[in-house]
């Protein structure tokens, strides 16, 4: 029986065939040098580009005993999370990461995550780019700087979550306690960060923000005005969504058990 990998790192991507090899070969180069199996799982949100012809042909002459890449393709653009949501549900390792194409945050990062989900018992641990501005390398611009402020006020008015960043490209996930937050969720687009948060939180889960080396990288996919309007929306949307019990099928009781399991460990190939 083919062993389970230990880390899924999810990668959604839409038109990213300017950096979609560098971006793969940087993470398989870092996963090839961990003491533990891993698979790699990019998402093709319906690019208009090369993207997906480029990640197969990449997938095809990959050869790893330890590492694997797959492409799953959506038939059409239907959000970022989405992508990352299916990318999730057909993951196979303990731990989920899920990281932006453009590697904001290098992969090497990775690290931080998994200590704080090995040795600290969290269940979701997340990169941040509001605790500590010494690990910005590249700043965004003063507006979205200022939008992103913005944002996150709202976010801690509207879900109670007390996060400096909840969009930071850059979560870890023990897989089991949150697949069926992830089943549940009912926000495709830029906003899913949070209602995976809200939801892990409301159920009791361990969540984790730790700064992260981040980069801005130009080409990023987020519209100030347009996805600016719709995150906002996408944070009343969740709150609207708990209260008309949308997310009721959640089973709190599973996800507490889960909550008390073992602390995960990483086992050599």
């Amino acid at each position: 029986m083919e062993q389970r990998p230990y880390l899924s790192v999810i990668i959604p991507a839409f038109n990213e065939a300017h950096r979609i090899e560098r971006s793969l070969h940087d993470v398989t180069r870092y996963l090839e040098r961990q003491p533990f199996s891993s698979e790699v799982i990019v998402v093709d949100d319906g690019s208009r580009d090369a993207t997906a012809a480029l990640v197969h042909a990449f997938a095809e002459t990959w050869r790893s005993e330890r590492v694997s890449v797959r492409l799953l393709r959506n038939e059409r653009n239907f959000g970022k999370g989405y992508s990352v949501r299916r990318g999730f549900l057909n993951a196979r390792g303990e731990i989920v990461l899920f990281t932006d194409a453009d590697l904001s945050t290098p992969i090497a990062e990775a690290e931080r995550l998994l200590r704080l989900i090995e040795t600290e018992g969290a269940d979701v641990a997340f990169g941040s780019r509001g605790l500590d501005r010494r690990f910005i390398l590249r700043p965004q611009s003063r507006l979205r700087q200022w939008a992103g402020r913005i944002f996150n006020l709202l976010m801690r008015a509207l879900t109670g979550l007390p996060f400096k960043d909840t969009q930071c490209g850059f979560k870890a996930y023990r897989r089991e306690p949150l697949r069926l937050i992830f089943q549940s969720q009912r926000i495709f687009g830029f906003g899913f960060d949070v209602e995976i948060l809200y939801l892990a939180r409301k159920r009791g889960l361990r969540l984790r923000e730790t700064p992260v080396l981040w980069a801005h990288a130009e080409g990023t996919k987020v519209r100030m005005v347009r996805d600016a309007w719709r995150m906002a929306l996408d944070l009343f949307r969740i709150r609207m969504n708990d209260w008309l019990g949308r997310y009721a099928s959640l089973d709190v009781e599973h996800a507490t058990a889960q909550k008390e399991s073992a602390p995960l460990s990483r086992s050599p190939c």
